[in-house]
């Protein structure tokens, strides 16, 4: 769930970059750093606040 959210969360910020000013950039990089934050550790932020929302945790085959 996490990768998919950090896909739409990249994707909306290029289309501000586009639109509305460079400094958008900076929730790409925040993105970016939740999702290396993730892939050390197997949480971050989001999905901290995912759980707490009640979402389901992917599965994952074994």
């Amino acid at each position: 769930m996490v990768p998919a959210l950090a896909g739409v969360m990249v994707t909306i910020s290029v289309i501000l970059v586009l639109t509305v000013s460079p400094w958008w950039t900076v929730l790409t990089l925040f993105v970016a750093a939740n999702l290396l934050l993730y892939s050390a550790v197997g949480w971050c932020p989001a999905s901290l606040l995912m759980a707490k929302a009640g979402l389901p945790r992917a599965a994952y085959p074994s």
